[in-house]
Parts: structure tokens; sequence; C-alpha cells
């Protein structure tokens, strides 16, 4: 097994370049990497409106450019030891409503991240767990069929492809991160309506009840942000190259959970079709590979959430009635 401290890159100063640096994972990335020496390059078009996600820090560089504009991004990639490109589109529903802009994102905006980086030493991709759609097998393996729901899944995984095929032919030492569920600090506050913690915290501050999809027995494998940064860490520091890792927490958690760990009435609304009973990532591969394991526990990772949930004070109130109109597609399409 791959130990951190035996990698090859360990305590050598990177220049590092995140695509999506100022967004959720972005931003805990980046400060890992500050924390760790590094000179970092953020990277990000501010579609989140959230720059205030990055830390002061002397070894931070921003630069606000979109990665479908190759000429305004390139510069930006020379003298680059490590790239992580984590800037794409996420949400269901607008995927859905128009995938045309999901295509130039997240495929054609890799295509052009992939060009700008044949200099890099490392590149690391953040992929989907998505990828898998509804699959078979629990825990989920990266040899699992591809089976993707929803254009955003698709997408994704077509970046995923690029990255492998760009690995393959060009030499770019690259690896892909399937990433489960990821929560924490700092989520996306604004746009549509999307991941559960989000819509929960702010309905928590609203004092309106939780909006429990279903019956609330559906599992997800709900990762902590940090950890997912330290994977991301851990891939840049090893020699491993051409490879497909799943990210997960090492368990899964009822969405019922949630409701008792923020102590708060909730109301059910109609399950959704598309979506899986359970993720669960089989993390064997992880763990033999990189040598990682995720730290936090989901109580402990839905407490620093709490410790933070006035971040979620001007965030959209979602509530049964204006989430039924948000899925309106969803179930349109995906039935």
């Amino acid at each position: 097994m791959t130990k951190r401290g035996a990698t090859m890159s360990k305590n050598i100063v990177r220049r590092v370049l995140i695509t999506g640096g100022a967004g959720f994972i972005g931003s805990h990335l980046s400060e890992l990497l500050l924390e760790e020496g590094h000179e970092v390059i953020a990277l990000d078009n501010l579609a989140s409106g959230r720059v205030t996600n990055l830390p002061k820090h002397p070894n931070l560089t921003f630069v606000e450019a979109d990665i479908r504009d190759v000429d305004a991004v390139r510069p930006h990639f020379e003298g680059v030891d490590w790239v992580f490109h984590l800037a794409a589109l996420a949400d269901i529903v607008p995927s859905i409503e128009n995938p045309r802009e999901y295509f130039e994102v997240n495929v054609d905006g890799t295509f052009n991240v992939l060009e700008c980086a044949k200099g890099a030493k490392r590149l690391l991709y953040a992929a989907s767990s998505s990828c898998y759609g509804i699959p078979d097998t629990y825990p989920t393996p990266e040899t699992t069929p591809i089976r993707p729901q929803y254009p955003y899944a698709l997408t994704k995984f077509l970046g995923e492809e690029l990255v492998m095929h760009w690995e393959q032919v060009y030499k770019i030492p690259s690896l892909s991160l399937r990433l489960f569920n990821v929560y924490g600090p700092r989520a996306r506050t604004t746009g549509t309506y999307g991941a559960v913690f989000g819509v929960f915290l702010t309905q928590k501050l609203n004092n309106k009840p939780l909006t429990v999809v279903g019956d609330g027995t559906q599992t997800r494998d709900f990762t902590f942000v940090k950890d997912v940064a330290r994977a991301f860490l851990m891939g840049a520091e090893s020699s491993a190259s051409g490879k497909i890792l799943n990210v997960g927490s090492g368990n899964h958690y009822p969405v019922n959970r949630i409701v008792e760990l923020l102590n708060h009435d909730s109301v059910n609304i109609p399950k959704r079709p598309g979506e899986p009973d359970c993720t669960f990532a089989d993390v064997s591969k992880i763990e033999k590979t990189l040598g990682f394991t995720a730290k936090t526990s989901f109580e402990e990772g839905v407490a620093q959430l709490l410790a933070s949930i006035e971040d979620f004070r001007d965030a959209p109130l979602w509530e049964p009635e204006s989430i039924k109109e948000a899925t309106k597609t969803w179930f349109e399409y995906l039935s």
C-alpha cells in the first residue's frame, strides 16, 4: 500500500492550479494546499458568486476566468506542476433543461483544460459517482457499468473519458476521483433546488419543516469535504496514474438520520425517478492505491455544518410547492 509519507511529491513546494478554485470543494482544497506550503492559483468564473470562500494568503492568486474561454485560461497554466480540475456545472434539473450549456462547460471546458495542462506533472479530475446511475452492486466498485440518468451525469463521465484518453495519448499523469455526495461548510447556497443539506439547513433557519424525499430511508454515502480535499492532495502526491478511484466515506446514512441530527420537524414529499435508493462507494481501490480513508464521522461532519449554519441565511428557501415546481422537468423526463 502506498502511504502518503512515502510518496514521491511530499515536502516539495508545487505550483498548483485549481479550476473551480473558489467553489465549495475548491476553496477547501485551496486551504489545504496552502497549509502544505504550495503556491495556489485559484481559477474560477464566480458563477456561484462567492469569491469570499477563499482565504487571504500571500501564496494564493485568484484568477477570474471561464474554462470555456481557452485563450483566457491558457496563460495561467504556464509553469504549473499540478492541475486540479474541479470546475463544472452541477445540478440535475438544469442539465435536463439546458444540456448544451452542460456539454460546453463539462465536456468542452474539460477539453480546454487538458489542452492547457499538457505541460503539467499531475492532473486530477473531479468526477461524479452519478455516472453509476442506479447500480446493481453495493458497495459500488469502479468496475460498475456506467448508466448516467441525466445530462449532468453523462457530461461528467464524458469529461472523465477525456482525462483518461489524454493521460494515455499525451502522457499527462492523471487520476479521476469519483466523488460521492460531498457535504460540509461552504456548500453552495445559490441557484436551483439541489443538495439535501443546503435545503435542510435553510429550512431549519426559517423554522420550516425539512422536506424529506420519499420515506427518508434512502441512504447516501455522505463524504465530508475536508476528507475529499485530502484525497485530492494524496492523489497529487502519489505516483499513481491512469486510474479511476471512488472517494467515499466508507459508510452510508439514511436521510432520516439527518433529520435526527438536525433535531427538526419534517414533511415527506414524492420520491423522484432516476434516483438510487442507495449510494455507497467501494473504497478498497483508493485505500490500496493512495492509502486514503475518510476520517470525519457523519455526526462530526453534521456538527461542523450546524456550526456554520448562518452561511445559509440568505440561501433560497424551498418548500413542498416550490420544490414541486422546480422538479417538474425531472418528473417529466425521468419518469
